[in-house]
């Protein structure tokens, strides 16, 4: 789970190994966070947060 968010090299001929780094660095840059849970099953669920803008 450390390392989650982390961009890595991927072996996929259609991919690029940077989505959830990527993701991460755009929320943080709006001041919230993301964060991954497992399922109880497979998988896991992504959840984020941003602050709602002052009025």
């Amino acid at each position: 789970m450390d390392k989650l968010f982390d961009a890595f090299f991927t072996t996929k001929t259609a991919g690029m190994g940077i989505g959830l780094s990527v993701s991460r660095s755009i929320i943080e840059r709006h001041h919230g966070r993301i964060w991954a849970e497992p399922n109880d099953g497979p998988g896991a669920t992504f959840c984020f947060s941003v602050p709602v803008a002052p009025t």
